[in-house]
Parts: C-alpha cells; structure tokens; sequence
C-alpha cells in the first residue's frame, strides 16, 4: 500500500482537496480529505487521445509544408521518411517518444499506425518494455485486426473501408477516421461509416454536430496540429455541446506530444474553460480507449501525475486546476504512476 498526500484534483469534475490517495494494486483504494503539508498536486494521468508515433523517425521535417505536402497519404514528406526509416530506426524513435510521454504523466496514447500489419508490430515491440499502453488503430487491410486495438483510416475520401469497418464490428473492436480536416467534404461520409471516433472535425457545420449528436460519436482535436498545418480551428465549444471531445497532439513530426502545451495552447485561443480542457486531456480520452483511469476516484486504477506544487513555476497559485492547464510543464513532474 502507498500513500500520496497534497492537492488532489478528485473525480470528474477535478474539486481540488486537500486530502490524501491510497493506493493498493495498483488501483485507487481510497481518496480522504486530510490536512496535509504536502505541495503536490495529484492529478489523473494523460491519455493522448491521437497521435502518429511513426512520425518520430521525423522531427520537424513538414513544419512549413502543406497538409498535402507534409501528411497526406500516400506520397506526402511523412510517408516517404517512414518508408525509408529502416525498422530498428522506426522501433528506436517510437520507443524515445513513448518514453517522453510517459515521463510526462501519459498513461496512454491513441495511435494511428501506418504501414498495416508491420507497423502495428513495431508500434507493439517499442512499446515492450515500457509502462505506457498504446492503443493502436491499424491501417491497411482487416487483417492488422490480429494486432492492432482497432482501424485508423485515413479519410473518407481517400479510400473505401466498408470492408474494414465490418471487419471491426465482427470483432467488437472501434473504428475510428479522419474527418474535417483540410474541408469539410468528407465528414458525411465518414459518418456514413458509422464510425466510433472521428478525429479533427475543424470544418464540422452544424449539419455535421447534429448527426455526430444522434451517432453518438465523440471526436479528438488536434489545435497545435491544426495551426501548424494551417487547416483552420476546430469549433471545440460547439463540439463539447454536441458530444464527448477529447485531445490529441497529433503527428510528432509537427509538435512534442505533451499534454501540457496542447492543454495551455487549448484553454488559451478557444472558448474553453480549465477544467473542460483537463477533461478533454484525461477522462475523455480514457473513456474513448476503454480504460479504466483518467479520473481520481475509488476503484480506479491508480494512474497518476504528481505534480511539484511548489516549483519555482507553480509555487503561488491560487487555482489548482488552472495551473495545471495553463502554467504546467513537464518540468514540473515530480512523479508518474502508470
């Protein structure tokens, strides 16, 4: 059994208390409020709830480029880099990734993995020997199923995947595309594939919401993405009226996967507030994935973040919550429990 005293962001709706996190098994068997000395802030563990790890083996190579140019299936920048990564270069640089973001309070990411079934097995082999779990949505065709979490597609427009969304309601496994992102000209479609995540929906309209409200499909945005490409702002106030969004930093190649810039840059340029962003980074996310975390709360699993509370950065502040959102870095993690 452990203990970990200070500030502890509880439950859902993140009420900070003074209080006290036992652990035991490696789930939550207790939260208490308690007068403590303790400066730390505990706070749920990240799940980045969309990412390209491939994109490791290219570190700032599109910043400048088009979506088209940079990303786009399949002869775009990234796609040629990844084919000519050989794959103990693809494994390293994944692993490296991994490893920053587990350090950095990410429990989880969502990944979409190129290169069909051998990239869903070098994503499986970099992740080995560490303690962050990704959840691989596969590419190619449905028999990556036998490896990966569930189906990553590219867009609606790019291809035809009714096979592989049948293949994914076989196996009670999601289906997740990409929708929204450089227009608006394939998020009918995609929702035509009843999927069970779309991610970007930037040029989401209101026809758009209304149908993503009665499917019940949540989204993932990636703003710091989104700028870098310069595609246009995902409507996240009108998306958290319409259903569960979550928050992804998207492809390594573009920006660092830290849930702490993605959170300042979010609460700092969209009509969000705090605690809808710490949501996004943690509750929504792990409930996408199905994982039984992303909340501090009895019974759940004991995947936290301490923070230094009294950091030279945090030292001073009046609201907790804020502070982790828009003030936290990675600098200021005093310890992970994944």
């Amino acid at each position: 059994m452990e203990e970990l005293e200070g500030t502890v962001l509880v439950g859902e709706s993140f009420e900070p208390i003074s209080g006290r996190v036992v652990v035991e098994n490696g789930r939550v068997e207790a939260v208490e409020e308690v007068a403590t000395e303790s400066t730390d802030i505990i706070l749920p563990a990240f799940v980045n709830a969309h990412t390209h790890l491939g994109d490791s083996v290219a570190k700032e190579a599109g910043v400048g480029l088009s979506l088209e140019e940079a990303v786009a299936p399949p002869d775009s920048l990234k796609h040629r880099r990844l084919a000519d990564a050989s794959r103990s270069e693809l494994v390293a640089a994944m692993r490296r990734t991994l490893r920053f973001m587990a350090e950095s309070g990410t429990v989880s990411c969502l990944d979409f993995r190129e290169s069909g079934v051998a990239g869903a097995r070098a994503l499986r082999d970099a992740a080995e020997p560490l303690d962050i779990d990704p959840f691989i949505f596969g590419s190619g065709d449905q028999s990556v199923l036998d490896i990966a979490d569930g189906f990553g597609a590219s867009g609606a427009n790019d291809d035809e995947f009714t096979t592989q969304r049948a293949a994914c309601r076989d196996r009670s496994v999601p289906f997740a595309i990409h929708a929204g992102e450089p227009d608006a000209t394939d998020i009918h479609p995609a929702l035509d594939l009843d999927p069970d995540l779309l991610v970007h929906m930037v040029h989401a309209e209101q026809e758009h919401l209304e149908r993503v409200a009665d499917q019940s499909v949540p989204v993932v945005v990636c703003p710091r993405a989104n700028t870098v490409l310069d595609v246009g702002r995902p409507p996240i106030r009108d998306l958290l009226d319409y259903t569960t969004v979550a928050l992804g930093t998207d492809n390594v190649m573009l920006n660092t996967p830290s849930m702490f810039r993605e959170m300042a840059y979010t609460v700092k340029r969209f009509d969000v507030s705090a605690r809808d962003v710490l949501r996004m980074a943690t509750t929504a996310g792990a409930g996408i994935a199905g994982l039984d975390c992303g909340v501090v709360a009895p019974g759940r699993r004991a995947s936290l973040t301490v923070l230094d509370g009294d950091s030279d950065n945090l030292a001073g502040s009046v609201d907790p919550v804020g502070a982790v959102v828009r003030r936290a870095t990675v600098g200021d993690v005093e310890r992970v429990l994944l």
